[in-house]
């Protein structure tokens, strides 16, 4: 038999013991209890009944064919209520997914965050004079000739490989890796310690490029040739 959760009993008690303090205590206590005589008719009717085990439960009365009411096949009889245990019938299973839409949210921000961006630009831009040189001369080179510091990686790289090499080859499998980068690593977690090879890939690519400015910016004296800043001095402008 299935074994009745201790709530319901509780419930059933108190509905008991309410009903107890009426006038009419003695015939619900017989109602939710089965009488002795009851039980004796209910075994002489028959061969396989089945009675509750407990005193509490309800048994309906028996019919005029000795089988009590509600009897199916064989004489066994129905349960006139099915006890659920509490809690939902399904299983929700609906987990907090770390995903936003990317209009309004996140279009939205970057939006703000490039207004802001060019205010202060707008605002820097009033107080502080672009790093302007003279008019160029053509009759004279200047002496090292170097390109804008964005550019100094890939002038640094045309000194230690073939143009081919330094300006193709490198820079288009660095963007190709970084392009690949999303389909090598799929994992949707934005925590630096579940992403540790696209944190290393990135960190790799960075570090490899700021090295090849900063030798190029600081390093590279007349002729493009390596000094050293604190002997030579620094031979870059903005």
């Amino acid at each position: 038999m299935t074994e009745i959760p201790e709530h319901l009993l509780k419930r059933a008690q108190a509905a008991r013991e309410k009903a107890a303090g009426g006038d009419d205590a003695a015939s619900a206590a017989g109602n939710d209890r089965i009488s002795d005589q009851l039980l004796d008719r209910t075994k002489a009717a028959g061969s396989g009944v089945a009675v509750a085990d407990r005193p509490t439960a309800v048994v309906a009365a028996p019919a005029a064919g000795g089988l009590p009411i509600g009897a199916g096949p064989g004489g066994h009889t129905q349960r006139l209520l099915t006890v659920v245990k509490s809690g939902s019938i399904q299983e929700v299973k609906a987990a907090p997914v770390d995903k936003v839409h990317t209009w309004p949210h996140l279009l939205a921000v970057e939006f703000v965050a490039s207004l802001a961006c060019l205010a202060f630009l707008f605002v820097f831009s009033w107080f502080v004079n672009a790093p302007l040189l003279q008019a160029a001369n053509v009759n004279q080179t200047p002496n090292p000739s170097k390109a804008p510091w964005y550019f100094l990686g890939l002038q640094e790289l045309l000194t230690m490989f073939h143009p081919m090499i330094a300006g193709v080859t490198l820079p288009g499998m660095g963007l190709i890796a970084l392009i690949l980068a999303p389909y090598l690593d799929k994992n949707p977690s934005n925590k630096p310690e579940d992403r540790k090879f696209i944190t290393s890939l990135m960190t790799v690519h960075l570090m490899f490029w700021a090295v090849l400015v900063m030798i190029g910016s600081f390093f590279r004296g007349p002729g493009f040739n390596f000094v050293f800043p604190w002997r030579d001095g620094i031979f870059f402008e903005l």
